[in-house]
């Protein structure tokens, strides 16, 4: 288990700046001193954080408290297509299954967010017009993040300019994994200047970081970037989004507003398939960070199939039987 980060720990004079760019004035003044206070971050433990998340993975509710669940997490979903051959068409098809999840039960809750790749963010941002559904777009060379600070830039711009008001980065984990953390930071930096008014999603890429205790420091390097939530995986490698690690990022956003009064929002993207995987993560965030985060503005499930599931369930619980094979749409 991670220990909780005192906030009397860190460097005098650490307290929030006037924006996003630098809560931490002396932490992220140059890379010395930011690899200095990513390091001296508590270390994870393996062992006790697995077996906590292996706990609370076999917690059971009552069916009252499933139904509350069920609905919680399809308000929770970033329903998302990533894909190559991915249309204006089939997009529209997301957007009104984002729109109406549910059509022969108008009280069956709409989704968080319809996630694109950014040229078609105009086409969801049209199709989701008048429902509050945010349009988020993956950016920076997304998954690889393989690119140009330049090309990364001029991504978050155009997919912003189509109707994007959320972005789902990815950090260069080659520049985290060699220690530059200080680039990693700026930018996280820039890519939210970039934004504007949209929210930004930093993803740390966790299969790909190895260890929990790098979990812990991209997450709070990102937070410290001015991240608007934290994201574990891109969902194109594996392992992607798992307990353990989502309890390290969000015991990180935790200790992170105790720090600093600012609340950051966690997203577990990629494996997350079936409705037993969002309700364990939903005990997860109870159990971790409290009510507070129990909400789509701060929790959100990046997935493309889980969708399906829960409306499954969700029909069982209401007539006593499961749906038909035609209940749900084919993604």
């Amino acid at each position: 288990m991670t220990h909780v980060l005192d906030p009397g720990t860190l460097a005098a004079g650490t307290r929030p700046g006037p924006g996003p760019a630098a809560p931490f004035d002396d932490v992220t003044r140059s890379d010395a001193a930011l690899r200095a206070f990513l390091h001296g971050l508590p270390g994870v433990d393996q062992v006790g954080a697995e077996q906590r998340a292996a706990t609370l993975g076999t917690r059971s509710i009552k069916t009252t408290a499933k139904a509350w669940a069920i609905d919680t997490a399809i308000a929770m979903v970033d329903l998302t297509t990533l894909e190559g051959a991915d249309t204006p068409g089939r997009v529209r098809s997301l957007a009104a299954k984002a729109r109406r999840p549910d059509p022969d039960d108008p009280s069956c809750p709409a989704v968080a967010a319809v996630c694109v790749y950014g040229d078609l963010a105009g086409v969801a941002r049209e199709a989701l017009a008048g429902t509050g559904i945010h349009v988020a777009a993956v950016a920076t060379a997304f998954p690889s993040g393989r690119a140009s600070r330049a090309v990364k830039l001029a991504d978050v711009r155009d997919a912003v300019g189509n109707g994007a008001d959320e972005i789902d980065m990815v950090i260069d984990r080659g520049a985290f994994l060699s220690g530059r953390y200080l680039e990693v930071f700026e930018e996280i930096v820039a890519v939210k200047e970039a934004c504007g008014d949209a929210h930004l999603k930093v993803i740390l890429e966790t299969g790909e970081l190895v260890t929990y205790d790098n979990a812990r420091r991209a997450s709070w390097l990102a937070m410290l970037a001015g991240a608007d939530f934290i994201k574990t995986s891109t969902g194109k490698i594996s392992p992607a989004a798992t307990l353990p690690v989502c309890l390290v990022m969000l015991e990180a956003v935790r200790d992170f507003r105790a720090a600093t009064g600012t609340q950051v929002g966690v997203k577990p993207a990629g494996g997350i398939r079936t409705t037993k995987d969002a309700v364990k993560h939903l005990v997860l965030v109870n159990e971790t960070v409290g009510a507070d985060w129990l909400s789509p503005d701060w929790f959100r499930l990046g997935a493309s199939s889980l969708l399906n599931d829960l409306l499954q369930q969700r029909q069982k619980l209401r007539t006593g039987h499961y749906s038909g094979p035609d209940h749900v749409s084919v993604d």
